[in-house]
């Protein structure tokens, strides 16, 4: 798998590349299978995850097919109240700001998620054995600040009082949710998916400082407690630029780069011993042909000088996820460039 082999300092086959959000409204066939159900309805059913994590693969031709899913899909799966708005993104019925909320906070057990395991053991029937699957799950201060603000946010100002004001509520509530990550994460591993994503979306907003201090020791437990099970672990962040060596500490195979920072650059800064993924900017598959080929040359130049300094492998992928409106043409264009250039 050029996928494995990339995160892992092997040589692959070919420069391995899949897109964030690959599987999802850029695709007719997703659109279409989707006019008449929600998208929660739709991660638990284990036939249209698999169908639906299928999708990019047939079409583009990937490397990689990341589990159709999302973060908060554990904590719905738990029993917390929220559904997924169009338009919106996740939105709590009753955010949790409180000793009582936290304590009232459901575990996960296993066999909550049995239609993402099922997905999982269908996929693998399915894949070709050279596309790598993704299993992804969201990093607890990601997970946090949904549950805080009751949804998504610009400022995460209720989030960041807690944690300032209330520090052992807070780290209460990372460790609950840290075991959550963990349940899910394990769950997809022992179903056998070929590498894992944690994704700490929000955590761009907070200084360096205080990462370490309030979200680093619990994103190092889950990297920890999946550490032994010898598939690549990636971790990736929005805006996080100035978190990168932070996040790498914690424990991950490859770092994610978004478009912020060019990947030779951010390869020094985390130090040579892990992959880099990224990093291309989303709206550059909308801005035709020559200008992806020459935003995908320059990327290539920095992840190949990347690796020749020592990092373990380059693996092309966007700095965020697909963008809706894109054409689902430009990304195929964009994996025929990234194979053949």
């Amino acid at each position: 798998m050029p996928l494995v082999a990339a995160a892992t300092g092997k040589v692959p086959s070919r420069r391995p590349v899949w897109f964030m959000r690959q599987a999802g409204r850029s695709l007719p066939e997703y659109r279409e299978i989707r006019a008449d159900r929600g998208m929660l309805e739709a991660c638990f059913d284990a036939e249209l995850v698999c169908e639906i994590t299928m999708q990019p693969v047939r079409r583009h031709d990937t490397d990689a097919a990341i589990l159709f899913s999302d973060i908060v899909v554990p904590l719905r799966a738990a029993g917390v109240d929220l559904d997924i708005v169009a338009g919106t993104g996740p939105v709590i019925a009753d955010p949790v700001r409180t000793a009582s909320d936290v304590a009232a906070l459901p575990r996960l057990e296993r066999e909550q998620v049995g239609a993402v395991t099922s997905a999982i053991g269908m996929l693998l029937e399915q894949l070709p054995p050279s596309v790598a699957l993704i299993g992804f799950a969201g990093a607890p201060f990601t997970l946090a600040s949904y549950l805080i603000e009751g949804g998504p946010s610009r400022t995460y100002e209720r989030t960041k009082t807690i944690m300032r004001a209330q520090p052992e509520l807070w780290h209460q509530l990372m460790g609950s949710l840290a075991d959550t990550t963990i349940t899910f994460l394990q769950a997809q591993l022992e179903a056998g998916v070929d590498a894992v994503q944690l994704f700490d979306s929000w955590a761009g907003a907070l200084s360096e400082a205080d990462y370490e201090k309030y979200v680093a020791p619990h994103s190092a437990r889950v990297m920890a407690e999946v550490s032994g099970y010898g598939v690549p672990r990636i971790h990736f962040g929005v805006g996080t630029g100035e978190l990168l060596a932070a996040m790498t500490r914690v424990g991950t195979d490859v770092i994610g780069v978004d478009w912020r920072v060019p990947l030779d650059v951010a390869a020094e800064r985390v130090g040579y011993g892990v992959g880099i993924q990224g990093n291309l900017d989303p709206t550059v598959l909308m801005a035709g042909d020559e200008v992806l080929e020459q935003e995908l040359r320059r990327i290539i130049a920095e992840g190949d000088r990347a690796v020749a300094a020592g990092a373990r492998g380059h693996i092309l992928n966007l700095g965020h996820g697909v963008l809706p409106t894109t054409e689902a043409s430009a990304i195929t264009r964009a994996v025929e460039l990234i194979h053949t250039l």
